[in-house]
């Protein structure tokens, strides 16, 4: 029965334990005091409870007292055996269980990449980014006249924002075979399939100002740009905004973030 007990308890310390990572990410580290000081409290409360829980019930106590024999010493001494054992003595595998269990109630839980993403843009869901220099290899428009390739290494963020975001790429290009060239590339990496993205969010220009144009129509929470001139006009305008460069700029305003590739924002290399 004490097994038992043990076993429902252990199970409520990590199901509790699963639903703070989740709810918190950096559990424990991004609560306050207060909140730690709430959790130290139910942790020593499951274990009391567990505590109390081995004890033995009163009537067993008492059973046990009434075939206690009182006649002899032997007869005390083994009511006394009995009595020490009925009173759940501890196991010293028992508590190494519970102890580990707790331990594994307040270690911290590695958070997904889904996690990361929704904290990372601020729980932001409408996304703009251009593609060069940050989704395709390519970082010219005369370079994409003759071929499109999306990143390797930017792929997996990149489908996990589309779970996540209402997202729209866009490009300047020279022509119209560019423009299926890039289309073409990111429908072989899955973008169109595996991720929430359709063709028409993918959107082209013919000029820079054109795609400034478009992001202050589409008001995102975050646009994403490796263009220094276009992330500085946009300041004003966007909330919150990604620079790819591997060069900060001079003078951000508080609301740019810089990093030298996308995947590299979100801690994925």
């Amino acid at each position: 029965m004490a097994d038992n007990h043990q076993d429902d308890l252990l199970q409520l310390i990590r199901r509790v334990g699963a639903f703070l990572s989740l709810k918190f990410p950096n559990f424990p580290g991004d609560l306050d005091s207060r909140s730690v000081g709430a959790i130290a409290g139910l942790a020593f409360a499951l274990v009391f409870t567990w505590r109390l829980l081995r004890a033995p019930s009163e009537p067993q106590r008492r059973q046990s007292k009434r075939q206690a024999p009182s006649a002899s010493s032997s007869g005390v001494s083994g009511a006394e055996t009995v009595n020490a054992s009925s009173l759940g003595a501890l196991n010293p595998a028992e508590d190494s269980r519970t102890q580990n269990a707790i331990d594994e109630f307040f270690q911290p839980v590695k958070p997904t990449l889904g996690q990361i993403v929704r904290q990372r843009l601020s729980e932001g869901r409408k996304v703009t980014c251009r593609l060069l220099g940050v989704i395709l290899e390519e970082k010219t428009p005369e370079e994409l006249q003759k071929q499109a390739t999306v990143r390797s290494s930017v792929l997996e963020v990149l489908l996990e924002i589309t779970k996540f975001c209402d997202l729209y790429l866009m490009e300047r290009v020279l022509d119209d075979e560019s423009e299926k060239k890039v289309l073409v590339a990111l429908k072989d990496a899955g973008v169109f399939t595996s991720g929430g993205l359709v063709k028409d969010k993918v959107l082209f220009c013919g000029t820079e100002n054109g795609r400034t144009s478009f992001v202050r129509q589409l008001e995102p929470d975050w646009h994403i740009d490796s263009n220094p001139e276009i992330t500085t006009q946009l300041a004003r305008f966007i909330k919150y905004q990604l620079h790819i460069s591997s060069v900060k700029l001079e003078r951000p305003a508080s609301n740019v973030f810089t990093a030298p590739s996308l995947e590299q924002f979100f801690g994925c290399v």
